[in-house]
């Protein structure tokens, strides 16, 4: 019996999160002493299949197809239910990135196994009973959840657990399920990327604000901090909803949920749909000239003072620093 694990990529390439997810499958499958297989479903080069050898794979299932170069919901929970069921799998384990989380629910009603998204830290193991911690109510609480079905699914939460080298090469083999037409009804025609930015959902390091910037002119300071950060850029609800950012920008309960190492947040007071977004982050720190700002309730660290004041000596600090 293995585990399964999906290794989700971008134009060719895997990300950080693919490699959590095998790090986080491997340790489970070195738990329960079995084999760790990967399945791939794009145009990935073989070296870069391979590549997943050096973080417990054995074996790499890889899908080519030109109809599946971009993400189709559908025909890929199809697809990897099936290697499921090919390789004998009871566990599979995923990211729960966005893709993961339209994945992970489709799956595990093809397969009627029990399902775990959200998951924090590796699952305590009694028999065929898996115990796995995850976050609920949009982030705000944690969860215990048993899992006794035949077939588990796990959707790991992105930055929940970090990459472990073992060494080696996995073989890689092709995969060709058959694919129903019904599966793709629904396409994706484009998946337009900023290439020049650190993806928001994957950041270690996210630099956000709020209104207390008092316009989108005063948005070079937080993204010069975040540059000398190396940190993805976000903001609040009210800001995205004034057109001063993006929405791709937006963090929150309505918006993206975050869970970086480090988040800063400038000029945001904290409301309780944004702190859904982003209490899952291993530290909060924040600055807001308002002392009584409740985000100070759940921050590990604050700057009561004003931001236009605080945030340009921070970077300078930063830059000197680090010799930039």
């Amino acid at each position: 019996m293995s585990i399964l694990v999906y290794v989700e990529n971008t134009d060719g390439k895997f990300k950080k999160s693919a490699f959590e997810v095998v790090s986080y499958a491997k340790s489970i499958a070195d738990n329960i002493q079995t084999d760790l297989v990967a399945i791939s479903i794009g145009n990935v080069a073989g070296d870069e299949l391979a590549g997943l050898g050096k973080y417990g794979a054995s074996k790499v299932l890889n899908v080519d197809n030109e109809r599946l170069a971009s993400f189709v919901n559908q025909a890929y929970a199809s697809i990897i239910a099936e290697a499921v069921k090919s390789t004998g799998s009871k566990i599979l384990v995923l990211s729960n990135s966005f893709s993961g989380k339209g994945l992970a629910p489709r799956i595990a009603a093809k397969l009627e196994a029990g399902l775990a998204d959200g998951a924090l830290e590796l699952p305590k193991i009694n028999g065929d009973k898996l115990t796995v911690k995850k976050t609920a109510f949009s982030n705000k609480a944690f969860a215990t959840l048993e899992l006794s079905s035949d077939i588990k699914v796990i959707a790991l939460s992105p930055n929940a657990y970090e990459t472990k080298e073992t060494g080696g090469s996995a073989t890689v083999e092709t995969f060709a399920p058959n694919i129903d037409q019904t599966d793709f009804t629904t396409m994706v025609k484009e998946i337009v990327r900023a290439t020049d930015k650190v993806s928001l959902p994957e950041a270690e390091i996210v630099v956000s604000a709020g209104r207390g910037l008092k316009g989108p002119e005063n948005w070079g300071m937080v993204e010069e901090l975040a540059e000398a950060l190396g940190a993805a850029t976000a903001c609040s609800k009210p800001v995205s909803d004034a057109g001063w950012r993006p929405h791709s920008e937006h963090v929150g309960q309505t918006g993206i949920v975050v869970s970086p190492n480090l988040y800063i947040a400038i000029g945001i007071s904290g409301a309780i749909q944004h702190l859904a977004g982003v209490s899952s982050s291993k530290t909060i720190v924040v600055i807001n000239k308002d002392p009584e700002a409740p985000f100070f309730k759940v921050a590990d660290y604050g700057i009561v003072g004003d931001a236009f004041e605080v945030v340009p000596k921070l970077t300078q600090a930063l830059k000197a620093y680090k010799g930039i």
